[in-house]
């Protein structure tokens, strides 16, 4: 079955003629189907296309995967995910014994007036550091939770596309504490913070990387040393450590400025153990500068771009525009240059 062109105007991945799940390329352009899927869905819905019209089934059938279950925003009833589980034909059961069996799907916001309010009240909330406060969560939390508790054992991956990033970071983050490390895509995940990165010149870029550790890491012990509460910071240095085993994979463009910080996250760290300054950076590296601002206002926060270790992949192939760089598309084609980097805290 070809991959139908989606309300976007966008072809799939039609090129796959079969799946081969060994294959890094392959897996991440089956991911990122399955999140565009999420998006179509939502303007199914949108559209009132339904049965025969409805463009979304595509996207998941061509994998053989059927759809679970919408997962549906309580505040504007929006489809914000979905769980599709992996049904392949007998004849190439063989061949996919690293493949999933659940895939759990976010999409990002969507800037459409059924949709807009609610999507860019979530991204005010992710940029505050707050996004496990919102009722979208708690529903994409116990999706995860039920599937993992009903079928343990069973290989679940996560899947999202920027605010879907951010909320498979989260319910993955607190998979981990509960035990389980979810293989995890994250596709234009966003990065809370200055955009750096965006400044040509190497040696300014890593001066204001070093400033900035330097006033983190010193805010960080200054309010570590008037709190009574130092074991409550010792729990979140822990907390931190345990997120360590878990490696998601970091799907990142030089040209969108809301995730191309993640660049330099990870480069720095490693800078700053090659300058012999590793002890500020695993400061700097557990907090920011924003979240030590909102908690010394009393405020709970849990910067989702802080994370411990992961696979960071770059595409460095051109970007047309903003829209290209930050879109899930182009993470399905064919021909991309990506440099890839591990990263482990």
């Amino acid at each position: 079955m070809a991959v139908e062109r989606d309300v976007f105007g966008i072809s799939g991945p039609t090129y796959l003629k079969s799946v081969d799940w060994n294959c890094e390329h392959n897996r991440r352009s089956v991911a990122a189907s399955l999140v565009q899927a999420v998006y179509v869905l939502e303007r199914d819905r949108q559209l009132n296309r339904q049965s025969v019209e409805a463009l979304a089934p595509p996207w998941w059938e061509f994998f053989h995967f059927e759809l679970i279950r919408k997962l549906i925003d309580d505040a504007d009833m929006s489809t914000f995910g979905a769980i599709f589980e992996f049904n392949p034909p007998s004849s190439e059961e063989a061949s996919a014994v690293n493949a999933p069996r659940f895939v759990i799907a976010f999409r990002g916001t969507i800037t459409e007036k059924d949709t807009i309010s609610r999507d860019l009240s979530l991204d005010l909330h992710l940029v505050q550091n707050g996004l496990h406060r919102t009722s979208r969560f708690t529903i994409a939390m116990q999706a995860v939770q039920n599937v993992a508790s009903v079928f343990p054992g069973s290989k679940i991956w996560l899947a999202g596309h920027s605010l879907g990033a951010g909320m498979a970071i989260l319910t993955g983050r607190n998979m981990v504490k509960k035990g389980a490390l979810l293989e995890s895509f994250l596709f234009n995940p966003p990065f809370v913070a200055a955009p750096i990165e965006r400044i040509r010149d190497e040696r300014v870029k890593h001066g204001f990387r070093i400033a900035r550790s330097v006033i983190t890491a010193g805010l960080t012990i200054a309010m570590k040393g008037k709190s009574e509460g130092n074991s409550q910071r010792s729990v979140a240095e822990e907390s931190f450590s345990i997120l360590s085993s878990w490696t998601p994979y970091l799907y990142v463009n030089p040209g969108d400025h809301i995730c191309s910080e993640y660049i330099g996250y990870f480069q720095h760290r490693k800078n700053m153990d090659d300058l012999g300054a590793g002890f500020i950076e695993k400061l700097a590296t557990q907090n920011s500068i924003g979240d030590l601002f909102f908690k010394a206002l009393g405020w709970e926060s849990e910067p989702l771009h802080l994370l411990p270790s992961a696979d960071l992949i770059v595409n460095v192939s051109p970007s047309p525009d903003f829209k290209y760089a930050h879109g899930i598309s182009q993470w399905w084609q064919p021909e991309l240059n990506l440099q890839c980097s591990k990263y482990r805290y």
